[in-house]
């Protein structure tokens, strides 16, 4: 008797797909005979996991944020204050190490784009910048307040933060030769820090 296909594993299979096919294609030509092909599945297999190809790019925002997530919590892993999380936090997100995927730099880019013009992709990826919007005014204000400095800009420096990646992500994926290697972890560290020490005292 032959075994049932793991259901989880196969729309892992299928979102990984779309997001190869995405990074090479974009999204528009990334087709569900694209995607199954990458897949090494039918497309009736894609249709039989996710009713359409839209299903599929949701799918694809939740897996992309939660391997951030995964990436950030092995990076702090060793972290023993407040620094050395909100460092951990910078490298997972910015630096060229273990685990820098520029596939899925790419998908990401790629997805903003979309959240403008798709309302589902727009709630989803809305979803996703606030979660790290609140990680990261939890580790700027943990830092701010170590160092004895007032909290009362932390919602500000997150956003201007997070704007910061998000635009090193669509230079990285469309101007990767103009911009210089390496530079985007080590500048963001140390923008962060002046602001930290330039804040008045709590």
């Amino acid at each position: 008797m032959s075994r049932k296909p793991n259901s989880e594993q196969r729309r892992a299979q299928i979102v990984q797909a779309l997001l190869d096919t995405m990074a090479e294609h974009g999204y528009d030509k990334a087709t569900i005979v694209l995607i199954a092909r990458r897949a090494g599945l039918t497309p009736g297999l894609l249709h039989y996991h996710f009713h359409s190809k839209a299903d599929i790019l949701l799918a694809l925002v939740k897996a992309l944020a939660a391997a951030a997530q995964q990436r950030y919590l092995a990076f702090a892993q060793n972290a023993v204050n407040a620094d050395q999380r909100l460092n951990a936090y910078i490298d997972a997100r910015l630096g060229l190490g273990e685990g820098a995927d520029a596939g899925a730099v790419a998908a990401w880019v790629v997805i903003g784009a979309e959240a403008v013009r798709q309302p589902e992709v727009r709630a989803a990826y809305q979803h996703a910048i606030d979660t790290e919007l609140a990680l990261l005014r939890e580790l700027l204000a943990a830092s701010l307040a170590a160092q004895g400095r007032s909290t009362g800009n932390v919602h500000a420096l997150a956003a201007a933060l997070l704007a910061m990646m998000e635009g090193t992500f669509q230079l990285a994926s469309a101007a990767q030769a103009s911009m210089p290697i390496g530079y985007a972890a080590p500048m963001a560290a140390q923008l962060v820090r002046r602001f930290i020490d330039a804040e008045p005292p709590a």
